[in-house]
């Protein structure tokens, strides 16, 4: 009976918490409550005053509709920091808001997804912004461990279990088995370099100037890899390159599929290195339980059924494939000591059963 109010004691003065930090969306988990924030990871700062105009959904309202003095920020790129006091203030925002807005006695334990293959120093960096931002602990976990443990997938068993995590700033490949990675692999070409794609295919093929935003929406609306029962067409506006003057045209998931085809080839070779490095007790479980996707690449219309064809494997999306990675470290946040292994550089002492 003690043992119980000293916990429920302990959970008035912090709050457990579990983060996606994603170059696209952060995405957080608060234990007990389940995910309390889903936003973009935009920062909009007062180059005069040096102060914070905006984070998340009002920040991304805001990209390329600033005056001069007030710039947005995406502060992680390809899934690693790459402005630290933007992140440092981002983490704030977003601890501070899953714990209500109230101060606590004690800083809350953080579990950070962070993609594969990030160094120590990018590791430390996380680490670090979450300490400054309050955090009391902080346990640095790899999306494709944390979203496979999200997709309740057998990861602490001796299978081999394979993962694909596409999300905005990275791709992230890994063979899990025993509570680790056996083979893995990051790779950029992801969400963004989707975006990417498709502004450089409109300004080649229709000489017309768009923006990431228009780009995505358009990626969301139509975007295919396959070709579809049904055509699907999207009006999209932007500048003239010949005259300067606004122009819309009309574009289709054909489109969409040609402007990809570079992005898919690449992620293809990324996922045929993976197996190669596999070893071969593992593949065999790869070819009879197939890959798990997530991530909100998993969304792009035929992908699945593509990468099947491609891989010569099952191919299966998680459930709520956006959700996937940040209910891994909400899981991990219940209690952190079966995943002792599995954290990158930890530090920190864990408590005794």
């Amino acid at each position: 009976m003690a043992k119980g109010n000293r916990f429920s004691r302990n959970s008035l003065f912090s709050t457990d918490i579990g983060i996606d930090l994603g170059t696209g969306n952060t995405l957080v988990y608060v234990r007990g409550r389940g995910i309390v924030i889903s936003e973009p990871s935009v920062v909009t700062v007062n180059e005069k005053t040096g102060q914070m105009v905006a984070v998340g959904k009002e920040a991304k309202a805001m990209l390329g509709k600033t005056p001069p003095h007030i710039r947005a920020i995406r502060p992680l790129s390809h899934g690693v920091i790459s402005d630290f006091e933007v992140t440092e203030e981002l983490l704030a925002y977003f601890i501070n808001k899953a714990q209500g807005g109230r101060s606590r006695l004690f800083g809350p334990r953080v579990v950070v997804g962070v993609p594969t293959g990030v160094t120590n120093v990018e590791s430390r960096a996380v680490r670090d912004a979450a300490m400054t931002a309050g955090a009391r602990e902080v346990f640095i976990l790899e999306e494709p461990m944390a979203g496979a443990i999200g997709a309740k997938l057998p990861v602490m068993e001796p299978v081999g279990t394979m993962v694909l995590d596409i999300g905005a700033g990275t791709t992230d490949i890994a063979v899990i088995a025993l509570g680790g990675s056996v083979a893995g692999k990051s790779s950029q070409v992801a969400g963004d370099h989707f975006n990417e794609n498709i502004i450089d295919y409109v300004r080649s093929e229709f000489q017309l100037a768009i923006g990431e935003k228009t780009a995505e929406d358009t990626k969301i609306a139509i975007g295919a890899v396959l070709p579809l029962q049904t055509r699907l067409e999207r009006a999209v506006r932007g500048r003239d390159l010949a005259t300067g003057l606004p122009r819309e045209i009309i574009l289709n998931d054909t489109h969409m599929r040609e402007a990809l085809s570079p992005s898919l080839d690449a992620l293809m070779e990324a996922m045929k290195e993976v197996i190669e490095k596999t070893p071969p007790e593992l593949l065999s479980d790869v070819l009879e339980r197939g890959v798990t996707v997530f991530g909100g690449g998993a969304l792009l219309r035929g992908l699945p059924e593509l990468l099947a064809k491609m891989l010569g494997v099952p191919v299966h999306v998680a459930s709520d494939p956006l959700t996937a990675v940040v209910r891994g470290t909400g899981v991990v946040t219940e209690d952190p000591r079966p995943w002792h292994d599995a954290f990158m550089h930890e530090e920190a002492i864990l408590p005794k059963a």
